[in-house]
C-alpha cells in the first residue's frame, strides 16, 4: 500500500487526505495543534461558487491612490508588510494584467467549478450538514454607479461561465433580509454558493471522518521533515512517522519549510481579521458590504465581523485598524450588540503572486508534493484542489489540466 504524510491539518490538508484516502493510500494527518484552527477556522466561511476569477491587484490609479492612501478598507498596508511583499507584490501586479488574468481565470475557473460539489460530497459523508447553509450569498452595493458595475460583472460572468445571481433592488433585499437598517442601492444575491455556520467545525467534521475510515491524526513539528531512505520522514508527539510521500500543505507557513530544501517560491501574505458579535438581529445569509470591505456572517458562535486584506510583516505583530472600520460600518447596518471574542482573531492567507494555487510535485526532489497558495479560497477549495493532487500522485488523468499549477511554474 502506498503511503504518505500530510503536512498541515487546515482544509488544504484534509482535502488531500481524503481523496488520497479514497484512492487507497495509507495517510498520516500531522498539524502542531487542532486541524482547522488556523487560517481554516477564521475566514468568512463562504464557499464561494461564484469566484471564477481570483482577484487581481487594481491596476486603475484612482483605485491604487485610495489604497495608497489608506482610504479603501479593502486592502491596508504599512511599510514593513510593503517591505516584506514588495517583490512578491511587483509579480502580482505584472500577472493581473487584463490578458494575463483572463489566462490566469481560464484554470482557476476549472477548480472553482469542482467546489461545492466536491464539499457535497464530504459534507454528506461527514454527516455536516447542519453546518452548511444553502442559498448563496448576498453583496450590498451602496451607490446606483456601484451597483449597475456590479450587475453588469455578475451578467458576463452568467454568459462566460454559467454563474447564477440575482440583482436585488433595495425595497427586495429589504424584504430579503428585513432586520437591515439601510439597504443602499441594493444587492447582487449569487445563488449557488454555500455558506458554513463554523468553519473550523467543518474542517474538524472531516478530520472525525478522515480517521473513522482508517486515517493517522498526529501532532508534530513540520520542521523536523526530511529525506531518508525510500521516502520522508517527520517527528510527531507518538514518535517518528515515515511514508513514500510527504505532503506540504502548510498554508502561509509552506514557503519557509521549502527553503530548506532550496526552493523560493514567491508568496504575497495578507492577514485577515474576524470578531463576534452578540446581535440579535444577524442577516439570514452573509453580506459582503462592498463599499467598506468587510463580509457579516452568521455563525454559531455569533455574527462574524471578517476582514478584507493586510499586507503582514513576518511576525506576530497585529493591527486590526480595517476590523475597527468594519464593525463601525456593521453597526450602521444590523444592531451588532456586544462582543463575543476579548480580543480579535488573526490569521494570513498565502496568496501566490499568479493568483493559482501551488499544486503538483517538487521538481528536485521525488516524493515531495506541494499544495498550498489557495490565497482567498483555500476553504472554498481545499478538497477540489486535493482531488486534482490526488490524481496527479496517483498517476489519474486530472479533472482539469494540472500544468497551471505546478510547482515547476517557479525558478529554483
Amino acid at each position: 500500500m502506498r503511503s504518505a504524510i500530510v503536512l498541515g491539518g487546515g482544509m488544504a490538508g484534509i482535502g488531500a487526505a481524503l481523496h488520497l484516502q479514497g484512492r487507497g493510500w495509507s495517510v498520516a494527518l500531522v498539524d502542531k495543534g487542532e486541524p482547522g484552527r488556523e487560517t481554516s477556522y477564521g475566514n468568512a466561511g463562504i464557499i464561494q461558487s461564484e469566484a471564477v476569477e481570483p482577484y487581481a491587484m487594481p491596476r486603475d490609479w484612482p483605485r491604487l491612490f485610495s489604497i495608497a492612501a489608506r482610504r479603501s478598507n479593502d486592502v491596508h498596508w504599512d511599510l514593513g508588510g510593503l517591505r516584506d511583499n514588495l517583490g512578491a507584490l511587483l509579480r502580482y501586479w505584472w500577472h493581473s494584467s487584463p490578458a494575463r488574468h483572463e489566462t490566469v481565470s481560464q484554470a482557476y475557473a476549472g477548480l472553482i467549478a469542482r467546489a461545492v460539489t466536491e464539499h457535497e460530497v464530504l459534507v454528506a459523508a461527514s454527516g455536516a450538514d447542519r453546518l452548511v447553509r444553502q442559498g448563496g450569498f448576498r453583496v450590498l452595493l451602496c451607490t446606483q454607479a456601484a451597483m449597475d458595475e456590479a450587475a453588469a460583472n455578475a451578467e458576463r460572468l452568467r454568459t462566460r461561465f454559467g454563474v447564477r445571481s440575482l440583482a436585488l433592488s433595495p425595497a427586495e433585499l429589504a424584504a430579503a433580509e428585513p432586520t437591515l437598517k439601510q439597504t443602499g442601492a441594493g444587492a447582487i444575491h449569487w445563488l449557488d454558493s454555500w455558506s458554513v455556520s463554523d468553519p473550523g467545525g467543518l474542517v474538524a467534521a472531516y478530520t472525525q471522518l478522515f480517521r473513522r475510515r482508517g486515517g493517522t491524526v498526529r501532532r508534530g513539528d513540520a520542521g523536523t521533515l526530511k529525506q531518508g531512505g525510500a521516502g520522508w520522514s517527520v517527528e510527531t508527539a507518538d514518535g517518528p512517522l515515515d511514508a513514500e510521500a510527504a505532503i506540504v500543505a502548510l498554508g502561509p507557513w509552506s514557503t519557509g519549510l521549502l527553503r530548506r530544501f532550496g526552493y523560493r517560491i514567491p508568496m504575497v501574505r495578507k492577514r485577515g481579521y474576524h470578531r463576534h458579535w452578540r446581535s440579535a438581529q444577524a442577516p439570514s445569509l452573509p453580506i459582503l458590504d462592498a463599499a467598506n470591505g468587510y463580509v457579516m456572517a452568521p455563525m454559531a458562535k455569533g455574527l462574524r465581523i471578517t476582514t478584507g486584506a493586510e499586507l503582514s510583516a513576518a511576525g506576530p505583530s497585529v493591527s486590526p485598524v480595517q476590523l475597527a472600520r468594519a464593525e463601525a460600518a456593521a453597526g450602521n447596518l444590523v444592531d451588532l450588540g456586544s462582543p463575543v471574542d476579548n480580543a480579535p482573531w488573526s490569521g494570513t492567507r498565502p496568496c501566490m503572486p499568479d493568483m493559482l494555487p501551488v499544486i503538483g510535485e517538487a521538481p528536485r526532489h521525488r516524493g515531495l508534493w506541494l499544495h498550498f497558495g489557495h490565497g482567498h479560497q483555500g476553504f472554498t477549495l481545499g478538497p477540489a484542489s486535493g482531488r486534482l493532487l490526488a490524481e496527479a500522485m496517483s498517476g489519474e488523468r486530472p479533472f482539469v489540466p494540472a500544468e497551471p499549477f505546478s510547482p515547476g511554474r517557479f525558478r529554483p
